[in-house]
């Protein structure tokens, strides 16, 4: 079975990071891409990341470009995000997530349970 783990969340103040980690099992991890989403109250799910087996280059929103940094550990199979100068609105519940396929294409195949990040201002 694809299990897929998401930590890390908590309390910040703006203007601080969180990292956040993403445990996985249950696939080839360097055969699908993989990234984060999230979703803040009262608002839809926003794609933020996403690590492109086929392009080889790793995809970020707008919202969050320059701030945030999404790694991977193909022994760990892990993916984390970095999160620098972290805003009130980037408060959300955060969940990783693996693609079908090798490329940042569609929704995503599975989901991780979410993990909250606050920040308060």
């Amino acid at each position: 079975d694809v299990q897929l783990q998401a930590s890390g969340g908590g309390l910040v103040q703006a203007g601080g990071s969180l990292r956040l980690s993403c445990a996985t099992s249950g696939f080839t991890f360097d055969d699908y891409a993989i990234g984060w989403y999230r979703q803040a109250p009262g608002k839809e799910r926003e794609g933020i990341s996403c690590i492109s087996r086929g392009a080889g280059r790793t995809n970020y929103a707008d919202s969050v470009k320059g701030r945030f940094t999404s790694v991977d550990d193909n022994a760990e199979r892990t993916v984390d995000l970095q999160m620098d100068n972290l805003k009130p609105e980037d408060t959300a519940v955060y969940y990783c997530a693996v693609r079908g396929s090798r490329w940042c294409e569609g929704e995503p195949a599975y989901w991780g349970q979410g993990t909250l990040v606050t920040v308060s201002s």
